[in-house]
């Protein structure tokens, strides 16, 4: 918590950090963006993909269903002899869709047990549409699903559902995206160093002019001389206009000063002059003299002040 507060702390102190943070939240939230993007887009391309070889089978064995013959001597062979691995993850299944699972056609790699239509699958259902998905196995295996349904006409309506492992999708796109997130990263850390370059170049001619106003206040010089960039140009002419500004009143005040002190020397002398050659008594005399002591004192440490003023110099003087 307390390096959160630190870090917001910094931020309100520092125009560099701010920069740095906002290009680097903003950066990170663009490119984590692009990353579930291109991934979502590559897993719908893989999905595809493998739908599209499943629906080779289905189409096979559609058509091995449609040949003139009876439907318990038709053969249906794939010629892939991953379905005759069992549980193998390749399967297919043929029959009507209230059939009974003894009455079903099914693949040898299914040892007998019926496959499962898909959950939620994507697709309208109806004579000729494809739907597709994911299922479980019997051994709980993750499953892509396709079917469609064939109308036999006096025969009734078939489902033919082809299924494969998903083990192929989900780790082609965890490649895919291991890939992606490396590439992002190192494309991060390269916009992060150039944005540091960039704040750094950028803020460059506020460092100039800071260091030209160290040199103002040390009175190594009496104004910000230089090029600055056409935003930071005006605020340029404005400080010399400050410190002109500030050179005049000061210049005023030591001269009313100065005049103020001279003005009281003189009859300061003629008040002292006058006290020794009257007759007042002595003690009040004395408290003149003393009194005048005291201002003449003020008036000449002032003067003393205004001279030093001088010759130091302040801001820009």
């Amino acid at each position: 918590m307390r390096a959160v507060l630190s870090l917001f702390s910094l931020r309100r102190r520092s125009i560099a950090v701010r920069l740095a943070v906002s290009a680097l939240l903003a950066s990170s939230a663009i490119l984590l963006l692009a990353a579930w993007i291109l991934t979502t887009l590559y897993r719908e391309t893989t999905e595809r993909a493998f739908d599209s070889r499943l629906l080779v089978f289905a189409n096979n064995l559609a058509t091995d269903l449609v040949t003139p013959s009876d439907t318990e001597s038709r053969a249906f062979t794939l010629g892939d002899p991953r379905f005759d691995l069992p549980l193998s993850g390749w399967y297919w299944q043929v029959g009507k869709p209230d059939a009974r699972p003894r009455d079903l056609r099914t693949s040898r790699s299914l040892v007998g047990v019926p496959l499962k239509p898909a959950t939620d699958p994507d697709g309208k259902a109806g004579v000729g549409q494809i739907r597709q998905g994911y299922g479980r196995a019997q051994d709980d295996r993750l499953l892509r699903i396709i079917e469609r349904d064939v109308d036999l006409g006096e025969d009734g309506r078939y489902t033919v559902r082809v299924a494969g492992p998903a083990d192929e999708i989900v780790n082609d796109v965890e490649r895919f995206r291991n890939s992606l997130f490396m590439t992002f990263g190192l494309l991060g850390l390269s916009l992060a160093l150039t944005t540091l370059l960039q704040i750094r170049f950028g803020l460059a001619p506020l460092k100039k002019m800071r260091a030209a106003l160290g040199a103002i206040r040390r009175g190594e010089a009496d104004r910000i001389t230089g090029t600055y960039p056409r935003d930071i140009a005006p605020l340029t002419g404005e400080v010399n206009l400050l410190i002109e500004t500030n050179r005049e009143i000061l210049e005023r005040a030591r001269t009313q000063v100065g005049n103020l002190a001279h003005a009281l020397k003189t009859p300061l002398s003629i008040i002292v002059n006058e006290v020794g050659a009257s007759d007042a008594p002595a003690d009040l005399a004395e408290k003149i003299r003393e009194q005048a002591a005291v201002m003449r004192d003020q008036v000449n440490y002032h003067l003393d002040r205004a001279r030093a003023a001088a010759l130091a110099g302040t801001l820009g003087t």
